[in-house]
């Protein structure tokens, strides 16, 4: 089941609405109602995998206990506590992720015939095993107090908002909202509003970014021409932005409305001045789990960092997938982040920021071929293409009327890209404040608003084929 299904929108939030507001009276009895349904969101795609999201996060509950125990008085235990529980939740991971991986590329170096378990991916792994080790971790470090209630803290690890792709919700952010949180009329209508605007963004944004990049990316490269090419990868730059903040507007949205505050994951990347600045701004809360649980253990800025940037960067892109295009992916970042630290950003810094910007663009949208294609071959075809290396027309027949077509579009998705939407909410926001009538009037404007979104929505998902998000796959 995704966000953007009728299924889901008129079924399933309906139902849980319902049973969460007028069925549940305590908090105890609302979380309740929270975990059975987002089991039961979960094993609507996959009802199979629940047991390993059950004995997951069993082994952080148990292990957190331990550690808990034995922190003081035996940090031994306790080191070898969290030592196995994160193990555990890493080996889970890479049964099911990185196994057929590492079997088939030692098969193809040594010449052996590894087996393959040609396990299907549990969706949501990457995502709910970042946050279980943020729990077991944080408790050792004392930032978080040891959960007490398993079915409590399965809430948290299970939670259908975003359990299937994020954001990557640490423990600590959440931890005191699982017992006490407000919810008023306010606080829900900003999160219906910030669901409508994500269900905007994927169903009209990033399916139709989808469409057209497939027209270019999918088909026989032979033919690709090099202005194609470009069209091509500058619409999956936009679907995958629109995709994946999609994603996290929704979340977070239906996070407010149910009571709880997730951290903002997306921060209008598209508009960085160096690749450092696009990082701050891009999967806000995986750069967080890296930086918090990886890179500063490893030594952090004060000894070996171009080390141990070297292993967060493989670590990240591997993270998106057992590919070595991934691996690439997050190579090629690496070593744009290091030339920022050693020379790069000062001169950055020193010019007009608007060549920071065109510069941070191509970067990223470089960075973007990596990402999409897995396949070896395409992707060095590709890359040849779209610097006309390899005899390919430079104009297709088909190019400047897609384009054409298409304008309006791009018009928008390069609006909708920049913070314009924040200037203009700031703007309805003191106007409000200036008198009682100001406001209702902004508050009815925002209604309005929403029932338009809602509608142009619902009929974009009833003409659309199934779309699921591109993040399900991590």
């Amino acid at each position: 089941m995704v966000f953007s299904s009728l299924v889901f929108i008129y079924i399933f939030l309906v139902v849980t609405l319902i049973l969460y507001f007028f069925a549940a009276r305590s908090i105890q009895q609302k979380n309740v109602v929270l975990l059975i349904m987002s089991l039961f969101f979960y094993a609507w795609g996959e009802p199979k995998w629940i047991i390993l999201m059950l004995i997951s996060t069993a082994v952080e509950y148990f292990g957190a206990i331990i550690v808990e125990q034995y922190k003081e008085e035996n940090k031994a235990i306790a080191k070898a506590a969290l030592g196995v529980s994160v193990f555990v939740a890493l080996l889970f991971l890479f049964i099911f992720k990185y196994f057929d991986f590492f079997s088939f590329n030692f098969s193809q170096i040594f010449g052996t015939n590894l087996r393959v378990l040609g396990l299907t991916l549990p969706i949501g792994i990457s995502f709910y095993t970042f946050q279980t080790i943020t729990y077991i971790v944080d408790v050792y470090r004392g930032k978080a107090e040891v959960q007490r209630s398993y079915f409590r803290l399965l809430l948290y690890v299970s939670m259908f908002p975003q359990l299937i792709a994020g954001p990557i919700v640490k423990y600590v952010d959440v931890e005191k909202q699982l017992t006490n949180r407000t919810y008023n009329g306010r606080k829900a209508g900003e999160g219906v509003y910030r669901f409508l605007i994500g269900l905007t963004k994927k169903a009209i944004f990033a399916n139709i970014a989808g469409e057209i990049a497939s027209q270019f990316l999918d088909g026989d490269l032979a033919e690709l021409s090099v202005v194609g090419a470009w069209i091509g990868i500058l619409s999956y730059t936009f679907q995958i932005y629109f995709d994946f903040s999609a994603y996290s507007d929704m979340a977070i949205g239906l996070g407010k409305i149910f009571g709880f505050d997730y951290p903002e994951n997306f921060n209008y990347p598209y508009i960085a001045k160096s690749i450092s600045d696009f990082w701050k701004r891009w999967h806000i809360s995986l750069t967080t789990f890296f930086r918090e649980y990886l890179y500063i253990p490893l030594g952090g800025n004060r000894k070996h960092h171009i080390l141990n940037l070297l292993i967060v960067w493989t670590f990240t892109g591997f993270w998106h997938g057992a590919s070595w295009n991934f691996i690439l992916w997050g190579l090629y970042f690496y070593v744009l982040i290091v030339l920022e630290r050693l020379f790069l950003g000062n001169f950055l810094e020193r010019i007009p920021a608007v060549f920071g910007h065109i510069y941070t663009l191509l970067m990223v949208v470089i960075g973007w071929v990596f990402f999409y294609f897995d396949d070896m071959s395409r992707l060095k075809s590709f890359f040849w293409i779209m610097f006309g290396i390899n005899g390919n027309p430079f104009l297709g027949v088909t190019d400047k009327s897609v384009f054409v077509n298409h304008i309006p579009f791009f018009i928008l998705a390069l609006i909708a890209v920049t913070p314009v939407s924040q200037l203009i909410k700031k703007y309805f926001i003191k106007l409000a404040e200036k008198s009682k009538s100001t406001g209702l009037i902004c508050d009815a404007s925002l209604i309005v608003s929403a029932i338009f979104l809602w509608f142009i929505d619902t009929a974009a998902l009833v003409g659309s084929t199934y779309n699921p998000f591109l993040y399900f796959r991590f």
